[in-house]
Parts: C-alpha cells; structure tokens; sequence
C-alpha cells in the first residue's frame, strides 16, 4: 500500500463563512417549504429569491 500526496486545493476544510452561507440557504429552503404549504405564495417567491442570493455566495 503507498501513500499519496494530494494536490493543493483538494480535500481541505470548509472555512466558517461559507458555512455561514450554506446555513441561510438551507434555513431559506426550509422557510419557503413552510410558506407554500400555509398558502403564502408572495412570501415563499420572496424567501426563494433570498435563498438564490445566498447560493451565489457558495460559488
């Protein structure tokens, strides 16, 4: 069995404001589940518009 080396940029730990991030996307996505099921359409299209904002942010 050998070992290899990775190259830079591979396997390395998520920093915190991306974290950050990933969190408001997932709380957004959650929020307009609940928004379009309690019949709040406007609101679940504005929460989504959010959610697509903080996902431009992952990238």
């Amino acid at each position: 069995m050998t070992a290899s080396v990775l190259a830079d940029g591979e396997n390395t730990a998520m920093n915190l404001a991306r974290i950050g991030w990933l969190t408001m996307v997932i709380a957004s996505l959650i929020a307009v589940l609940v928004l379009a099921l309690q019949g709040y359409y406007g609101y679940a299209g504005v929460t989504l518009a959010v959610a697509a904002s903080a996902a431009i942010n992952l990238t």
